[in-house]
């Protein structure tokens, strides 16, 4: 991912956890804080407990969530912390359920840009 850091240590999660405004759908939950420190990228943080599956699912799961970003990554605006949160319904689903679930979620939190 081009402008995407990952955010992988626990007390980046639980502080966007903690300030941050979320929404959720059937297959994900999304939670968005602005970021102060990188203005021109965004940070993502991808998470999906034990309870959607066994580790082949769990990886199938996160390799999807972030190729449906990777892919939209140019139309959504930068310096954001999300993070991701796959529920258990998301084990069954395939790229284009999950690639709608994150597109809405992107989309009911604003982040899609204006010219796009």
């Amino acid at each position: 991912m081009k402008f995407t850091q990952s955010i992988k240590k626990n007390f980046q999660f639980r502080f966007v956890y903690n300030k941050g405004k979320s929404l959720a759908n059937r297959l994900l939950v999304m939670y968005v804080i602005k970021n102060r420190k990188y203005t021109d990228t965004n940070r993502l943080g991808i998470s999906v407990s034990k309870k959607v599956g066994k580790s082949v699912v769990r990886s199938r799961v996160t390799r999807l969530i972030k190729e449906s970003y990777r892919l939209m990554e140019n139309e959504i605006q930068s310096g954001y912390d999300i993070v991701v949160i796959a529920r258990v319904a998301s084990n069954g689903a395939d790229y284009r359920d999950i690639n709608k679930a994150l597109l809405s979620l992107i989309k009911k939190h604003g982040l899609l840009k204006e010219d796009s």
